[in-house]
């Protein structure tokens, strides 16, 4: 099984540090955001964003693996 890339890893930690190490930054209930508290619209706003980046993370992978097999 290969590592996968620092710029994969990286990519698949932004949600997590997003969510979980930024709660002092956002910890708000006003502003409202689209009629909820700024913090749910910002959980929110990282669950659908994570599938992205764990898209990209995947994409950056399979462009090594296919990079790889070329040479």
């Amino acid at each position: 099984m290969k590592m996968p890339s620092a710029r994969a890893l990286v990519l698949a930690l932004v949600p997590f540090v997003a969510m979980c190490f930024s709660v002092s930054l956002w910890d708000r209930v006003k502003p409202l955001v689209l009629g909820v508290p700024f913090n749910l619209f910002w959980l929110i706003l990282w669950i659908l964003l994570t599938p992205c980046c764990m898209w990209l993370a995947y994409r950056v992978e399979a462009g090594s693996d296919v990079r790889a097999t070329e040479q």
